[in-house]
């Protein structure tokens, strides 16, 4: 007797709700890295800003989680802030995470970028400073600037919750005072760049992307009846046609493409071609984060990861954006195969 196959979810069929306390209760380190810590960290010998990088944290983490003197003769300190700059799948979140579990959880924020910008919008300004200014260590993964708003909203941001005594942590594939270059005209908002780079010290994560030791990062898809019935087998899946996904990433905000994943085991995309359009590419980009912090497995039929996006695209401004999209979703690509067999 064979078993009935599963029930196939849509994730084009997906419109979440997402209140503004699930936003904050949301900034947690991603699932992916639930384990990671400083000590399982493995620093490259042959690049040794890693250690250098590792034990800098270690001393700003026993810092922030010292207790904070009171009283009318305690000094004010200013808190500490890093920013850890360096290419893709160094491990850069994985010392991220580190940092936020050795302060406590209870007392740190951990988001993405376009999370906290998305949760000003939801909450409003002064009551996001007032809930993230409880925290004693507030942690930015991927620091993009894509955007002036998103400039002068960030450098104001991070003034108040310095200016509350939080400390803060950031990790980017640029530099401070390149934020923006490729994207806008950063020159026009210089004082903002700059006043972003002041705040920080810079700790340099040298290496090559991990993910290229342990997995093939640039699977050959399967075919599309493959995956429709690999997602029939699998309890949680969904399987969706690329192009209806990409056309609902459009109309669902990008701060709820986490919640889209809930309950979802494995993502099967039939018709996968080459992305043309910018704004559909940086949708997408934001997505694959959501599946890897998630470790949401996927198959691609069609023409897989392989040029996902344009020779220009990665040439252009975005550019580390779409390589950590392809490293990551390579990986996602050999889980999905890795859990069907």
């Amino acid at each position: 007797m064979t078993s009935a196959p599963a029930a196939v979810g849509s994730l084009a069929a997906a419109v979440p709700h997402v209140p503004p306390a699930r936003l904050l209760a949301d900034l947690l380190p991603p699932r992916h890295f639930a384990d990671a810590r400083f000590s399982t960290y493995r620093a490259s010998p042959q690049h040794p800003s890693q250690a250098a990088t590792v034990a800098r944290l270690e001393e700003v983490a026993a810092v922030i989680a010292k207790p904070v003197r009171k009283g009318l003769f305690a000094r004010r300190t200013s808190a500490p802030a890093v920013y850890m700059d360096g290419g893709f799948g160094v491990g850069k979140t994985h010392l991220l995470t580190s940092l936020a579990h050795a302060v406590g959880l209870d007392v740190s924020a951990y988001g993405t970028f376009v999370e906290y910008t998305n949760l000003v919008g939801a909450l409003g300004f002064r009551a996001t400073v007032d809930a993230l200014a409880s925290k004693k260590l507030v942690c930015i993964d991927e620091f993009e600037l894509d955007d002036p708003g998103d400039t002068v909203l960030m450098s104001r941001l991070l003034r108040e919750l310095a200016d509350h005594g939080v400390a803060l942590a950031a990790t980017s594939n640029t530099l401070p005072d390149a934020l923006g270059e490729g994207r806008f005209a950063a020159e026009d908002f210089l004082r903002e760049i700059q006043a972003l780079a002041d705040r920080f010290e810079v700790l340099r994560v040298d290496g090559e992307d991990y993910r290229h030791r342990a997995v093939v990062t640039d699977s050959a898809p399967l075919p599309g009846s493959a995956i429709r019935a690999a997602a029939g087998s699998v309890p949680g899946a969904t399987l969706d046609a690329f192009d209806d996904v990409l056309t609902h990433l459009a109309r669902v905000h990008p701060s709820r493409y986490g919640a889209m994943l809930d309950g979802v085991e494995l993502v099967a995309l039939t018709g996968v071609h080459p992305v043309a359009e910018q704004a559909t590419a940086l949708r997408l980009v934001v997505l694959v984060d959501r599946l890897y912090d998630r470790d949401v497995p996927v198959l691609l039929a069609g023409g897989g990861e392989h040029g996902l996006f344009t020779d220009e695209m990665l040439a252009g401004g975005y550019r580390k954006k779409y390589y950590r999209a392809l490293s990551r979703l390579g990986a996602l690509a050999e889980d999905g195969r890795a859990l069907v067999g």
